[in-house]
């Protein structure tokens, strides 16, 4: 299968930093189709061969073992082009068509690693000089808009070029293998849907944390924040992915109308419940590793005074048959102890326990990053005697060497997904937009605060310790 796979944006920090590398590995391991013409378009003056000599550069900040040696790089760098393009001027559409149509490869995707405020006019260029045909994708960078309003209008126009079926909306958080194994525990298996319900559990939390700082993209997190930037996409979806029902097949329509159901079920926020079950809030300066670090009014291009969060702890319910009463707690936030992506499911403790001694509840640990596995924690007896107390154990099961072989990236198996067609691990329009939805009586009531918010991890420990519970690290 013959394809063209066109960055717009070409020469910028997501291009270089995950995209081409994903690309490589993808060629590393043979994975990538045969007949394949990589074009990156950007306003810089250059040809063919200058930015295959600027992406080798680049290509010396990747990590160690995915960056390639020469000859490596010689023989993907012939799949490798260039091309000027003023993203304003209809003429240079024109152009990329004609390039297009040199060769009437298969497949295009159009991949738009630009800001998300040049979508609109980048699509109606292209629907203008007709580059959105049958065989065109067009994949959409996050963010998609910074509220609804804009993700409507985002929508709306890509829709007036393309079928939804052509949008491919990027949320590399589905990319990761650690959440497609999310997918096969549930549904790959009989052991847990039994339990998968209010009756056995307690409640769930979902935690992405960082431990880097902004660094220098002060100025677009800013207008960004952490609600924006992971909750509304990245927690979302994989609370849709916890929560969903069994789909009926394994195809995208059918799995993105059981993730819609879920959230559309989310419990609304009014302002008394913002007030109530969300905290939010900025890291101080401090120190890591020994080392000083500034605190997040002291990074560049910060404005100063800003009420930007840093942090985000909220609680929800999922309000049907399957999760009334069960409390799902998400928190995202910069600069925190450590980097992890982790889903911590608690089932409720034993009815009626006929040990000696305090029993914890059995808990189910989805690792997604660093680490990438399953942790099963249980209660067991030593044997040493007759009445002991039970100690706690847990089974764990590391995919990263379950699994040695080489494992795909997520963005290596996004960019693979969008040049094939399938569609199951992107995000549709209505999803996004019911996603943006929910969280926008956040921002709405945030907006009207004259003060920046609860104070970040200790209030996110009040907010589960209300219900009775704690933070893995707390227990």
């Amino acid at each position: 299968m013959s394809f063209d796979l066109i960055f717009f944006g070409g020469t910028g920090d997501l291009s270089w930093r995950k995209l081409m590398p994903a690309l490589f590995q993808a060629f590393r391991h043979g994975k990538l189709p045969a007949g394949g013409r990589i074009l990156a378009v950007a306003r810089d003056e250059q040809d063919d061969d200058a930015y295959r000599r600027w992406l080798k550069d680049r290509f010396q900040d990747v990590e160690g073992a995915k960056r390639p040696n020469d000859e490596e790089f010689a023989r993907f760098a012939e799949l490798l082009h260039y091309r000027r393009m003023d993203l304003s001027q209809p003429a240079d559409y024109a152009g990329l068509l004609d390039w297009v149509a040199t060769r009437g490869a298969d497949t295009v995707v159009l991949y738009l690693a630009t800001s998300p405020h040049l979508f609109p006019q980048i699509c109606t260029q292209l629907g203008a000089v007709g580059l959105n045909g049958p065989q065109v994708r067009v994949v959409l960078e996050k963010p998609l808009g910074h509220d609804l309003a804009s993700a409507q209008e985002i929508n709306r126009v890509v829709r007036a070029t393309f079928g939804e079926t052509q949008a491919l909306r990027i949320d590399h958080y589905l990319g990761k293998p650690s959440v497609q194994n999310l997918m096969a525990l549930r549904f790959g298996n009989a052991l847990f849907e039994p339990l998968w319900r209010r009756d056995s559990i307690a409640n769930i939390q979902i935690t992405l944390a960082e431990s880097l700082g902004v660094g220098t993209r002060g100025d677009f997190y800013d207008r960004t924040g952490a609600l924006r930037d992971m909750v509304q996409n990245h927690a979302l979806q994989l609370l849709t992915m916890v929560a969903m029902e069994p789909p009926s097949r394994n195809d995208a329509d059918a799995i993105r109308d059981e993730k819609l159901k879920v959230l559309r079920s989310l419990q609304p926020f009014t302002e008394e419940r913002v007030a109530r079950d969300v905290v939010r809030g900025q890291y101080r300066r401090g120190h890591v590793d020994g080392q000083p670090v500034p605190g997040y009014l002291e990074e560049a291009k910060v404005p100063e005074g800003s009420r930007c969060e840093t942090f985000v702890a909220l609680r929800t319910e999922v309000q049907n048959w399957r999760w009334a009463g069960v409390p799902f707690y998400l928190r995202t936030g910069k600069r925190l102890a450590q980097r992890e992506a982790q889903i911590v499911v608690n089932f409720r403790p034993t009815p009626h326990s006929i040990f000696p001694g305090s029993a914890a509840a059995n808990r189910l640990v989805i690792k997604l990053q660093p680490e990438d596995g399953l942790e099963l924690h249980l209660m067991a007896a030593k044997g040493h005697a007759q009445g002991e107390a039970l100690t706690p154990v847990s089974l764990d099961l590391d995919f990263d060497k379950a699994f040695a072989e080489d494992r795909v990236g997520a963005y290596e198996r996004l960019l693979l997904e969008s040049i094939a067609g399938r569609l199951n691990l992107f995000v549709r329009s209505d999803e996004q937009e019911q996603a943006w939805r929910w969280v926008e009586p956040v921002l709405e009531a945030w907006r009207r605060e004259d003060a920046a918010g609860s104070g970040g991890p200790a209030a996110a420990s009040a907010l589960v310790a209300r219900d009775g519970f704690a933070w893995p690290e707390e227990q």
